[in-house]
């Protein structure tokens, strides 16, 4: 006899923001640094009658004492997480490639790599690192737009966390391929599959035939390719338009273009202007 139906562990999926705090089972743990509680200058009570000055003198000595138990190391990593977590929702940097940064920019600081550089800067560098170990779609230039910091101070970080810190946690630091910027620039040029398939299908043919991918970048050949396919379809875009999005100059996309062009003669492609 079923006397009432009772659902017993039904999860439900969350698909964004709204609905993971709604259906959070859990509480966030304590960060393993830092004080769990700030005792901060305060001049009213909790019932806002104002503090008589021995009180605030006292709740200011405590607060004076508690900033002196926190150890440099740890008042590091108590100003870096924020700003790495807010640069990386910025960004839209999953959740898994922001944990591999975190872990990059704590080994740096416990190595005192920042040590009078820019915080800001190590925090930076430890992203791009950990999107290249993950081989995202992710390019240099948008951290540098986002983090609002000089390219030569990100590139100063950089070579100190390749040649350091990565090591350390056996991580590599991987190269960017041309095939994951391809659909990367595709969806940002609104273009459908068949034209990123087609472009993903020159750039292999251009590859069998002989294309030297030594010294040109990335970014480059997967826009020309992406020209190349979409010059003669029905989705045609400008150059000025692919060269803004992929951060590369119209000289550049031409230069790549005519050099694949001109590899893969073999294969159907669209006459170059």
């Amino acid at each position: 006899m079923v006397i009432a139906p009772h659902l017993i562990n039904s999860e439900r999926r969350a698909y964004n923001a709204s609905e993971i705090n709604s259906r959070r089972r859990t509480e966030p743990l304590w960060r393993s640094f830092g004080n769990r509680t700030i005792i901060g200058q305060y001049v009213t009570d909790a019932r806002g009658k104002q503090l008589h000055p021995q009180k605030r003198a006292l709740f200011a000595r405590l607060s004076k004492i508690q900033g002196s138990l926190i150890n440099s190391l740890e008042r590091n990593y108590w100003e870096a997480k924020p700003k790495l977590s807010t640069l990386c929702n910025r960004l839209s940097i999953p959740d898994f490639i922001q944990e591999t940064a975190w872990k990059i920019y704590k080994i740096s600081a416990k190595m005192k790599l920042t040590m009078g550089r820019s915080i800001e800067g190590f925090i930076a560098a430890s992203i791009y690192a950990a999107i290249r170990v993950h081989e995202y779609p992710r390019l240099l230039e948008e951290i540098v737009e986002v983090s609002l910091l000089p390219m030569r101070s990100i590139h100063k970080s950089l070579a100190l966390v390749v040649r350091e810190v990565l090591p350390t946690l056996d991580l590599r630091y991987r190269p960017i391929l041309s095939e994951r910027l391809i659909h990367r620039f595709g969806n940002e040029l609104d273009l459908s599959m068949p034209i990123q398939q087609k472009a993903r299908k020159i750039l292999f043919s251009a590859k069998r035939l002989g294309l030297a991918r030594t010294g040109k970048d990335p970014k480059g050949i997967a826009a020309a390719v992406l020209y190349l396919a979409a010059k003669d379809s029905g989705e045609k875009r400008t150059q000025s338009h692919i060269a803004k999005v992929a951060r590369i100059t119209e000289v550049t996309l031409r230069t790549r273009a005519k050099q694949i062009h001109q590899i893969s003669k073999k294969i159907e492609l669209p006459q170059m202007s």
